[in-house]
């Protein structure tokens, strides 16, 4: 019997997993449809915030969340699980910090999909659908099709007094060409995010939009749309220009400014999110070139970023965590060197400090925290000591917004290959988000020739929250 039709079956007999218990149940998407037409479902509130993180390049799921230390040393590797705050979850002994929040934290155990390159698998795990066509890397600009996460909710999010629905940071990120997932695709410009550009020679952030033109001035920029009003009756028969409507607000918006001066942070608040000097690279053949990413020395700085962004009210951040690829999480070379010196700890150090602060703010309850890269890696361990792409199986985690901490959906199998038990896909994650938005994730979406989409191809794991 085939590994894929092994999981498939033991998936609708499996479990739902929380923490050291487990409960019988039906598939979740079934489960969902189901109970709709005969009760309520128990939804918690919704959220107001979610921040979602991107590693870039593919985290092993086997070194970091979905550790296998039964399995023979080529699929274990060298780390070693440690205890966590949640009964009977354990993750990578490299995680210290994130360890102590695991009672706040949930686990999907058994993504996947069939995107196995990095553009083709950013596409579906930050859209929520497959690219179109086969599974390739792009060598040449592609217009984007489906909106990412975050522009379905600065489109229909009940929520629509937000100065700035959605930003994303510190930059747009690549492989050959900008990955064609970052924006509002068929929805259109006006739901693309506010992008922040990160200075890491001055340690700080920027929005170009904000920016004065040379020589202008408060002054001027008053007199000019004076005159675009003087202009209005000339222009009655056009449509609004929401986005330069967007732009003049935003240039008045001194919450947006304060939120982007992250200088405004004492030292001590910078240094616990991970502010030091980044060295340069040795020369050592590490693999994904973890080490050399661009600005690296702000990827703990990103989180604090995020945080500010949530305290400002913006209700989707997503945080991009490296730039380009072969120099992220792409570790097929010295895959454990990669992760225990230079990809893991800034992760560890910042996102548990954005856990910290959030809950301590009272904000992590209204704000999710989505991790996950493209794929998992492969679960035997190559030549090179590397581990390659993987989207057959692979973790996210979900921390605050609502989660029953220490719980897991779904399992994957003895060595981490396919998900044994509630697979789960990018639809699924999608599908999730919205609805603690308080967004039906069946509604529906119209492409530029008018074809009806559901705003997501999934259901969402209502059971882990």
């Amino acid at each position: 019997m085939s590994p894929r039709l092994l999981s498939r079956l033991l998936a609708r007999r499996g479990l739902l997993q929380w923490g050291t218990g487990s409960y019988l149940g039906l598939n979740l998407g079934g489960l969902w449809r189901a109970r709709a037409a005969r009760q309520p479902v128990n939804q918690p509130k919704p959220i107001r915030s979610c921040i979602f993180v991107f590693l870039y390049g593919g985290p092993s799921h086997i070194d970091t969340f979905d550790m296998k230390p039964s399995a023979p040393v080529e699929v274990r590797g060298e780390f070693k699980p440690v205890a966590t705050s949640a009964t009977g979850i354990r993750i990578c002994e490299h995680l210290p910090m994130l360890s102590r929040w695991m009672h706040k934290s949930a686990l999907i155990r058994g993504m996947h999909h069939g995107g196995h390159l990095h553009d083709s698998g950013s596409i579906h795990m930050l859209t929520g659908r497959a690219l179109d066509g086969p599974d390739r890397e792009l060598f040449a600009p592609l217009p984007q099709h489906y909106p990412s996460h975050g522009s379905v909710v600065a489109a229909f999010n009940p929520r629509r007094d937000a100065e700035v629905p959605l930003a994303s940071l510190p930059y747009v990120f690549q492989n050959v060409v900008p990955t064609p997932c970052q924006g509002g695709g068929f929805l259109g410009s006006q739901f693309d995010p506010l992008r922040i550009d990160v200075d890491p020679a001055g340690r700080q952030y920027r929005v170009d939009i904000l920016q004065p033109n040379a020589g202008a001035s408060a002054t001027t920029n008053r007199a000019r749309r004076e005159l675009l009003g003087s202009l209005e009756p000339a222009r009655k028969n056009r449509p609004p220009d929401s986005l330069y409507d967007r732009a003049l607000g935003l240039l008045d918006s001194q919450s947006l400014r304060d939120a982007l001066d992250v200088t405004r942070e004492t030292a001590k608040v910078r240094e616990r999110y991970g502010f030091t000097e980044v060295a340069s690279p040795t020369g050592e053949v590490n693999g994904g070139g973890g080490e050399m990413g661009y600005a690296r020395e702000m990827r703990g700085q990103n989180f604090l970023l995020a945080r500010r962004l949530v305290e400002a009210g913006v209700p989707f951040i997503n945080v991009y965590d490296y730039k380009q690829q072969g120099q992220n999480w792409d570790a097929h070379s010295q895959c454990a060197n990669q992760h225990r010196k230079y990809l893991l700890p800034p992760l560890d150090r910042g996102l548990s400090a954005l856990i910290e602060d959030l809950d301590a703010r009272g904000l992590l309850d209204s704000t999710l925290i989505v991790v996950t890269g493209e794929f998992g890696r492969t679960p035997r361990i190559n030549s090179t000591a590397g581990r390659d792409h993987w989207p057959e199986c692979s973790s996210v985690l979900l921390v605050g917004g609502g989660v029953q901490g220490g719980a897991v959906h779904g399992s994957s199998d003895r060595i981490g290959a396919y998900p044994a038990t509630f697979p789960a896909t990018p639809g699924d994650l999608a599908a999730t988000i919205f609805w603690r938005f308080g967004i039906d994730p069946a509604s529906e979406m119209r492409d530029q020739s008018n074809r009806p989409y559901s705003l997501a191809a999934g259901e969402p794991i209502t059971r882990l929250f």
